[in-house]
């Protein structure tokens, strides 16, 4: 039962991640937040990839440990094909997978580099 807790909180943790890395660069308050939290992400992806696997996630590599003493097997290297693999009833593609995830996660860090850095407010003697 414990594990079974933890797994989905495990989910919930990973789909609360995307939904920031995704969406939190569309309100002003939360503009900088996302500019940190995209940053952690490519830490992990990148820097942490260079020892793990490009695309790496701690928090992939901890519920995957947990699905498998739940008794899961043949488990796929990302969260994200996993929970698409299971919604679409087939397994996808894994470079299909890595192209939707990239490409959401690329469009979602210029949006937020345009509305940080070149989206700012006109001033008065502007208008």
């Amino acid at each position: 039962m414990r594990l079974l807790l933890l797994d989905y909180f495990l989910t919930a943790l990973h789909l609360v991640i995307i939904g920031l890395n995704l969406f939190v660069w569309i309100w002003p308050k939360t503009r900088k937040l996302h500019l940190y939290i995209v940053g952690i992400t490519l830490f992990c992806w990148l820097v942490l990839g260079i020892w793990y696997g490009i695309g790496y996630c701690p928090i992939t590599e901890w519920q995957w440990k947990v699905k498998t003493e739940l008794g899961e097997t043949n488990l796929p290297n990302s969260f994200v094909k996993y929970h698409l693999d299971h919604i679409v009833g087939f397994s996808v593609p894994d470079t299909t997978v890595d192209i939707i995830t990239l490409g959401t996660f690329l469009i979602a860090i210029v949006c937020s580099v345009k509305m940080n850095f070149f989206n700012k407010k006109k001033t008065n003697k502007q208008r």
